[in-house]
């Protein structure tokens, strides 16, 4: 219509001057050209009056919207089709909106305001392209801004869950709301806020990466700090309080006071042992806890569980006493022994020696395992220390009652090595009796630095019982007195004198060794070696050797080569001495003989003396 107007007036503008021009009278040419207006000839009109060209531009500022670039305007939805919107924004024709742009407003109807941005200010046909979306866009940035220098809440729907959180649409912006921004307990399933709407606050704008980071938490943590003020200006120990468990670890159970946080160690959840605290709590479980402590600041709350319960000591039936059997599970082993739960909470000790009446003690894990069921008696009982020592070797007869019917001295017998130390090996007769071997004891014939070099555990030995000590519990056994003494025999076989052929076995100091069979072993002194040419003998080299030294008791051989010809050697002198002897029996003078000759002597003697005379 304005469009209309305008050209109207402009058409009678034209049609007056053209009217002017007939009706003027005739002038002078010079006076004509001095007073021409070019302008008006140039233009094809008569110049428009100024009251009417002001009154024309505010006809148009009134009608006409400004279409400038990059500016967001307000239309009117005035038609739809099946893929497009039709809008007025009071401009000279109406703009053409995908409906693409609309889905996220499935109730859009003609009327409807809307904000649109101009795209194209005339396409190809002439027509007004516009953008709802770029509008949209424009807007929601500049409202995201303002919100977040404002600090103020905004509405926002969440889309979907993405890698660390979810996806949330403020004002048609995809903003990113991180896991640890959604609450301020953790949280495991995210799926549960999808297609929700909720309140958050923008904490983040990246302009260059145009990125929006939003908050949840943040709404809710100044309100939880005014209620942690609350309630830890409140605390006092012995406060029993409500909360929910927030996280479980493996020492322990965190529990949300309702913004404070406190721990329950898993030594305060159960009076009864437990491996990990999720045997006893779950998570977002609510129950009641007792405060046992806190620090100056009340940071760290130290919470109980089971101290709102009767101490299982105290309900222990007073009918239990020393003697007594009870049954119970085993909760515990360690080296020294194993816990026994005889009821919820309350444990005794069977050390490792009240398992087995064997002093050869072992390991716990050798007689029990953890959860076995197990009888054991009542040994010791201390109701103020909550204190209980139990036996199962109690539970079968002492097998040192009857010792000396079983295992009198002299008595032989088989049993297990199941130990051995620098002085000798413990054999196992039975389960409870142990006796000791004596280095000394464990063979006739050899010697034995280490009971290693003889035995080894689990060999199994046949023994004699040499001494038996009922009141210390001792048994003395001997190995060797179960077989005959063979150096009984090698006494008469070795005796000294006796010849023995043999080759030397090894050079050592001061002599050599000879081994006449497997138990004896003699041994030659250096000087005893030499040979009748000389020589000695060495290592390989066979001969007859004489004994020269049998000790039985330290098991002492001595044996010579040498005596051997020296011996005859010294037959042959006898034998000489003994014939020589002979023969001057046979030349010896007759009585007669000698008593002439004594006193031709003496007649001698008495003329010598004479002449001195």
């Amino acid at each position: 219509m304005a469009e209309e107007k305008t050209t109207v007036e402009v058409e009678e503008t034209t049609a007056a001057t053209q009217e002017t021009k007939v009706e003027a009278p005739a002038q002078d040419p010079k006076e004509f050209l001095a007073n021409f207006d070019w302008d008006k000839y140039e233009q094809g009109i008569e110049r428009v009056d100024d009251t009417k060209l002001k009154e024309f531009e505010e006809l148009v500022a009134e009608n006409f919207v400004d279409t400038a670039d990059a500016e967001v305007v307000q239309g009117t939805v005035v038609y739809l089709t099946e893929r497009e919107a039709i809008i007025d924004i009071n401009a000279k024709s109406e703009g053409v909106i995908s409906l693409n742009e609309f889905r996220y407003n499935p109730d859009l109807k003609v009327g409807d305001k809307v904000e649109v941005l101009i795209d194209i200010r005339e396409d190809k046909s002439g027509q007004l392209v516009l953008s709802h979306r770029k509008a949209r866009t424009i807007m929601a940035w500049d409202r995201v801004n303002a919100a977040h220098d404002k600090e103020e809440i905004v509405s926002g729907f969440v889309k979907c869950r993405t890698k660390g959180g979810m996806i949330v649409d403020v004002f048609g912006i995809e903003a990113f709301l991180p896991g640890s921004q959604i609450d301020v307990k953790p949280i495991r399933d995210y799926d549960q806020y999808v297609n929700k709407t909720m309140e958050f606050k923008v904490v983040k704008i990246n302009h260059e990466f145009k990125n929006v980071v939003v908050s949840h938490k943040a709404l809710i943590e100044a309100d939880i700090e005014e209620q942690k003020k609350e309630i830890i200006g409140q605390l006092e120990k012995g406060q029993v309080l409500e909360g929910v468990v927030k996280n479980i670890t493996s020492y322990g159970v965190f529990i949300d006071l309702g913004g404070v946080d406190g721990l329950v160690h898993i030594t305060d959840l159960s009076w009864s042992r437990i491996n990990h605290p999720n045997e006893v709590v779950e998570l977002d479980q609510k129950l009641n806890v007792v405060i046992l402590d806190f620090d100056e600041n009340k940071s760290r709350i130290q919470l109980g569980l089971k101290q709102l319960e009767k101490h299982p000591w105290d309900a222990l039936s007073e009918d239990i006493k020393i003697g007594d059997k009870v049954k119970g599970k085993v909760v515990v082993i360690a080296d020294y022994g194993a816990f026994i739960e005889v009821a919820e909470g309350v444990e005794g000790l069977i050390h490792v020696s009240e398992m087995s009446w064997s002093t050869h003690l072992r390991s716990a894990q050798d007689f029990v395992k953890v959860g076995d069921q197990v009888e054991a008696v009542v040994l010791t009982l201390d109701r103020e220390d909550r204190k209980m020592s139990l036996g199962i070797k109690q539970l079968t007869p002492d097998p040192w009652t009857d010792i000396t019917t079983k295992y009198p001295v002299g008595s032989k017998h088989k049993g297990i090595v199941r130990n051995f130390t620098n002085f000798g090996v413990f054999v196992e007769l039975e389960e409870g009796i142990d006796g000791l071997i004596y280095i000394s004891d464990l063979s006739w014939t050899k010697k034995i630095k280490h009971p290693s070099e003889f035995v080894t555990v689990g060999d199994t030995l046949e023994v004699e019982v040499l001494e038996l000590d009922v009141d210390g519990r001792k048994l003395s056994l001997g190995h060797k007195q179960t077989t005959e003494n063979p150096w009984d025999k090698y006494e008469t076989e070795f005796a000294l004198d006796t010849v023995h052929k043999g080759s030397i076995a090894e050079i050592v100091d001061k002599g050599a060794t000879i081994d006449f069979n497997e138990d004896i072993v003699a041994f030659v002194p250096s000087r005893h070696l030499e040979k009748e040419d000389g020589k000695k003998l060495v290592k390989g080299e066979e001969a007859e050797f004489k004994i020269i030294e049998f000790n039985k008791e330290f098991k002492r051989v001595v044996a010579s080569h040498t005596a051997i010809f020296r011996e005859e050697e010294q037959r042959n002198v006898k034998a000489a001495v003994k014939k020589a002897a002979a023969s001057a029996d046979e030349a010896k003078p007759t009585l007669g003989d000698a008593n002439e000759a004594l006193q031709a002597l003496k007649d001698k003697m008495e003329a010598n003396d004479k002449k001195k005379k």
